[in-house]
C-alpha cells in the first residue's frame, strides 16, 4: 500500500474518531470545557477518566460524526482557546498526578484570521514548551492525520505511537505539492516524498509504536483495536510511572533533541 492510499484512509468518512476511543477505552469519563480566557473549543474534548485502576487526563482532538458535528468541530481544527483548554488540562494533572493521554486526529490548527488575532502560533508554542517539562507521563496516538503543529502541540510525550494507517507530517501533501510545485493535483504522486506514514516514521525513529490495523482499515474491528490500545496503555503507563520525574524529562528531552 503506497502513502497516499494511507492518507485516503486515515481520512475517511468512517473511520472512528476520538469520542470512539475514548468511550471504548476509559472508564467513568467526565469532560471539561473552557481555556478561562476566551470560551470553549469543541474541536478539543478534554477530561478525566480511569483507566483500569489508574486515573488520568485524556486530551483529543474530534473530527466529528456528521455535518452538524463535524462543523460545531470545526473538522478537528482547532483555535488558539482550544490549545489553551488542553494546557489548562495538563497543568491540572500535573498538579494531581495524573498521566496524559492524547489523541491527535486533526488536518491542522485553525488558520483563519481571528485564530491569528488570538494567539494561534503563540498558544501552540506555548504548549511545545509546557509539555517538555510536564511533570507526569505522556503517551500521544495518532489514529488519524497528524497534521502540522496542530498535532505536535498535543504530541509532546513520552511516547507517540501511531495507527497503521494514521499519517502524521509537517503540512497535507496538497500543500505540499502547492508550495514545492506549485501544483495541488500532484498530491498522491509526491505523498511518498513526504515520509508521513507509520512503517517510514518508525524507521525514523520519530514515533515509538504501530498499532495494527485490518487492511480496509480501523473500522473493520474497532472494537479489538481498542482493547489493544487499552492493554498496552495500561502497561506502558506503569513503566512511566516507575520512573523518577528527574529520568522521565530528561528522556523525553533527549527523544526531542535528537531529531
Amino acid at each position: 500500500m503506497n502513502a497516499w492510499e494511507r492518507v485516503q484512509k486515515a481520512r475517511r468518512m468512517d473511520r472512528p474518531t476520538s469520542i470512539d476511543y475514548i468511550n471504548n477505552i476509559f472508564e467513568e469519563f467526565i469532560e471539561l470545557h473552557g481555556d478561562r480566557l476566551y470560551e470553549d473549543d469543541s474541536a478539543i474534548i478534554g477530561g478525566i477518566g480511569r483507566l483500569g485502576e489508574l486515573n488520568v487526563t485524556i486530551i483529543a482532538q474530534e473530527k466529528g460524526k456528521n455535518t452538524k458535528d463535524k462543523l460545531k468541530r470545526n473538522f478537528a481544527m482547532p483555535n488558539p482557546e482550544g490549545y489553551r483548554k488542553s494546557l489548562r488540562l495538563m497543568k491540572q494533572a500535573e498538579k494531581f498526578n495524573r498521566p496524559v493521554i492524547c489523541l491527535v486526529d486533526t488536518p491542522g490548527a485553525y488558520p483563519g484570521i481571528g485564530a491569528e488575532e488570538r494567539g494561534q502560533g503563540e498558544a501552540i508554542a506555548k504548549n511545545l514548551l509546557e509539555m517538555s517539562k510536564l511533570k507526569v507521563p505522556i503517551i500521544s496516538i495518532i489514529i488519524g492525520e497528524g497534521g502540522s503543529g496542530g498535532a505536535l502541540a498535543l504530541a509532546v510525550a513520552d511516547e507517540v505511537w501511531m495507527l497503521e494507517n494514521a499519517i502524521y507530517s509537517i503540512l497535507s501533501p496538497e500543500g505540499y505539492a502547492s508550495i514545492l510545485y506549485k501544483d495541488s493535483s500532484r498530491a498522491a504522486e509526491i505523498a511518498d516524498e513526504m515520509k508521513l506514514t507509520a512503517s517510514d516514521l518508525l524507521q525514523l525513529n520519530v514515533i515509538d509504536k504501530i498499532i495494527n490495523e485490518p487492511l480496509d482499515g480501523a473500522h473493520e474491528s474497532f472494537e479489538e483495536i481498542a482493547g489493544n490500545i487499552k492493554k498496552e496503555l495500561i502497561a506502558q503507563l506503569k513503566k512511566l510511572k516507575e520512573k523518577e520525574i528527574s529520568e522521565l524529562l530528561e528522556s523525553r528531552y533527549e527523544r526531542f533533541r535528537k531529531f
